[in-house]
């Protein structure tokens, strides 16, 4: 929902903090792509080795905005590519699934370890890597699925929250549905657009 509301209109203002962060160098967009994984990856380890929860938090936000600042920096420097999306796409997934795990590893690592909501984390993360696929089968055969209740900054927001405010509980029970929720959303949307397709190009009456 933010992404198609938002689209492209905070380019100013990352490219802005982009400048403060490295001047008139251009940074290559593949690597802010990296920049953003690496970061995943340490929260996915302050998370699943028990550290901090709120650096995890921090950690995940600086993903985050890497995730927003490759994009503003391939479009303002047109260098724009279809390998470049499909690099930020895969990467993405694996930033989502370790942040996952991470969490999947706290739940068993607590002083009392909790199966269930390990469990939980995973059946979300299964949902959080089925959202995007869904979108993306969809494309692959020409299918308008464009929207989702919950799509990869919804997701990372509410994840923010959880491991800043130690409130992961809720959160993963939250994406548990809701990543769910979305893929059947996305499911119905296709299939209504195949149905409104095949409606257009039937004969007229």
């Amino acid at each position: 929902m933010i992404s198609s509301k938002v689209g492209h209109s905070l380019d100013p203002a990352i490219l802005r903090v982009y400048r403060i962060l490295f001047g008139n160098r251009i940074v290559s967009p593949n690597v802010l792509t990296l920049c953003g994984l690496l970061f995943s990856l340490l929260a996915a380890m302050f998370v699943g080795l028990r550290g901090p929860l709120f650096v995890g938090a921090i950690c995940l936000f600086v993903s985050g905005f890497f995730d927003l600042l490759d994009g503003a920096v391939a479009r303002d420097a047109k260098m724009v590519t279809s390998f470049g999306g499909y690099l930020d796409s895969v990467l993405d997934r694996y930033s989502d699934l370790l942040v996952m795990l991470g969490i999947s590893i706290h739940f068993l690592r607590l002083d009392h370890p909790d199966p269930l909501f390990s469990m939980l984390s995973f059946f979300a993360a299964i949902g959080t890597a089925i959202v995007p696929y869904a979108k993306a089968r969809a494309q692959a055969a020409s299918i308008g699925c464009a929207n989702g209740f919950l799509e990869r900054p919804e997701r990372i927001i509410l994840l923010m929250i959880g491991l800043g405010f130690d409130v992961l509980r809720p959160i993963v029970v939250i994406l548990a549905v809701l990543t769910h929720v979305t893929v059947l959303q996305r499911v119905f949307l296709a299939k209504r657009a195949v149905r409104e397709r095949a409606f257009g190009e039937g004969p007229e009456s």
